[in-house]
C-alpha cells in the first residue's frame, strides 16, 4: 500500500508550521509550500494522496489551482480539503463545484477535527502511514529541548486549535503551561499561580487582550510581568497601542513561526532578568 503523503499549500507561516507539526506527529509524509504557483508545480511532481489548500496565496490563488487541477488528468482525482478564512456559502459552493471533498473554516476547527477529516479522505484511498517528513520547511525544529525549562507560561488564547499547538510546543520546550481562554480565566490564573510570562491573544471573548494588558500593568503585583501579544491584528495602530500599554513584544500570527515564538519568549525572559 502507498505511503500517506500530504501536500500543504498555505502561506500563513504560523498555521503552516502548526499543520506540519501536527501531521508529522501523526506519522504522515508532509510537504509544505507557501506559494500558489510553486504549490501547483509540487502537486504535479509529488502527486500526493491528499491536498490541503488555502484560497488566498501568492502568485496563484487556490481557485486557480483547483481549475488547473480538474483539467489535468494526472492530478484531478487527488482528494482536496480547503482551509480558508472565508466560510461564506458562495465560497464553499464554488470550491465544491471544483471537486473539493471538504471545506474547513480556519477559525472554527480543532486539531482533532482536521485529523478526522484527513483520515476520512485517506481511508478512502487505502493508503498507509509513514514516519518520514519531506517538507520545504525542514529547517523548522518542532522540538526546542529544555529551552524554557521550569518557566511558567500563561497562554491566553480562545482558538482551540492554536491553543492546543502552542501548549504542545511550549511543553516540548520544557515550560510549565497555564491555560486561559478569556480575561476571567487569565486573571484567575494570575491570582492563583505564579507566571513568568504571558502569551496573550488580543481578540478574546469579553474583555480583549488590550484591556487584559492594561489591567496587568495597573496592578502592583503584575506590573513588571512580561507580556507578549500574539494576534491576527497587525495594523500599525494595533502595534502602537500594544507598545503604549506596555507589551514587551507584538507578534503577528500569520508571520510568526512556532520556533520564533519560543525564541521571543526566551529573549523577553532574559531581558526581564536583567532589569
Amino acid at each position: 500500500m502507498a505511503n500517506q503523503r500530504i501536500l500543504i499549500i498555505e502561506d500563513d507561516v504560523f498555521l503552516g508550521d502548526v499543520l506540519v507539526q501536527k501531521l508529522k506527529g501523526e506519522g504522515y509524509t508532509v510537504a509544505l509550500t507557501r506559494d500558489g504557483g510553486e504549490g501547483l508545480k509540487k502537486l504535479r511532481e509529488m502527486k500526493p494522496d491528499l491536498l490541503l489548500l488555502d484560497i488566498v496565496l501568492p502568485t496563484m490563488g487556490g481557485y486557480e489551482i483547483l481549475e488547473e487541477k480538474v483539467n489535468d488528468a494526472g492530478i484531478a482525482s487527488i482528494p482536496t480539503i480547503i482551509i480558508s478564512n472565508s466560510g461564506q456559502p458562495v465560497e464553499i459552493n464554488r470550491a465544491l463545484s471544483l471537486g473539493v471533498r471538504d471545506y474547513i473554516v480556519k477559525a472554527q476547527f480543532s486539531p482533532e477535527e482536521v485529523l478526522a477529516k484527513i483520515r476520512l479522505q485517506l481511508d478512502r484511498t487505502g493508503a498507509s502511514h509513514t514516519v518520514e517528513i519531506d517538507s520545504e520547511e525542514k529547517k523548522v525544529d518542532t522540538t526546542a529541548g529544555d529551552s524554557l525549562s521550569g518557566k511558567a507560561v500563561l497562554v491566553v488564547e480562545d482558538d482551540a486549535f492554536l491553543h492546543d499547538i502552542l501548549v504542545r510546543k511550549l511543553s516540548g520546550a520544557g515550560a510549565k503551561l497555564l491555560h486561559a481562554t478569556d480575561s476571567g480565566e487569565a486573571f484567575e490564573s494570575l491570582r492563583n499561580e505564579k507566571s513568568d510570562i504571558v502569551l496573550l491573544d488580543i481578540l478574546l471573548p469579553g474583555q480583549d487582550g488590550f484591556e487584559v494588558l492594561r489591567q496587568i500593568r495597573a496592578k502592583p503585583e503584575t506590573k513588571a510581568l512580561p507580556v507578549i501579544l500574539l494576534s491576527n491584528l497587525g495594523q500599525k495602530s494595533d502595534i502602537d497601542k500594544g507598545k503604549q500599554l506596555g507589551a514587551n513584544r507584538f507578534l503577528i500570527k500569520a508571520t510568526a513561526s512556532l520556533d520564533e515564538i519560543v525564541n521571543e519568549i526566551q529573549i523577553v525572559l532574559r531581558e526581564a532578568k536583567l532589569k
